[in-house]
């Protein structure tokens, strides 16, 4: 018995450090992709429009909720008396990450008075690394409620609407505003 249990939370665990993999390799190609596009309005809602901060967030957001669906497609659906609280858990994880890079991109512009680059990068890993493994602990908590769940699809959600609307009318405060133009949204 303690080795399907073992057994149970090293797939698990594997499968959150795929999606570390996963989640930073198309959120580092989502930097790109409007651009490559010809800025195609669409596109915008899930790729970055700008320089902002804001606009940096949809690139852990995205690639979260996309590994979140291939997850739930491939085993979820088949195993829900498994997975209690998948959405619950893969939605904390998918919030989790934004807010870290926030957190420690205001903590560090504060001293510097600027952004750089190397930091920017690494705060993006560890803010992917944090929300996985987060994902992973409340994944294993086989004792959720399936309720959880409709509170983690509203959480999601919420977040979709957010990063759509503001993709196209964004509040004129710093979060949004794009450093090297000064504007802010998809800059003309």
């Amino acid at each position: 018995m303690k080795t399907s249990k073992y057994s149970y939370q090293a797939k698990i665990f594997q499968r959150e450090m795929w999606g570390i993999l996963f989640i930073v390799l198309l959120g580092s190609f989502l930097h790109f992709t409007f651009d490559l596009s010809g800025s195609w309005k669409p596109l915008g809602i899930i790729s970055a429009v700008n320089e902002s901060v804001w606009e940096h967030l949809k690139l852990v957001f995205w690639p979260a909720v996309f590994w979140m669906v291939i997850e739930y497609y491939f085993v979820y659906r088949n195993n829900k008396d498994n997975y209690p609280n998948f959405l619950l858990a893969k939605a904390i994880g998918a919030y989790l990450m934004p807010v870290v890079i926030v957190i420690i991109f205001y903590s560090y512009t504060i001293f510097t008075g600027e952004s750089i680059l190397a930091v920017d990068l690494s705060s993006f890993v560890i803010a992917v690394i944090i929300g996985q493994f987060v994902s992973y602990r409340l994944l294993r908590d086989l004792k959720s409620s399936r309720v959880y769940n409709w509170l983690g699809l509203a959480m999601l959600v919420v977040a979709i609407i957010l990063f759509a609307m503001f993709t196209f009318f964004p509040p004129e405060v710093g979060l949004f505003r794009d450093p090297p133009t000064g504007g802010y949204g998809i800059i003309q």
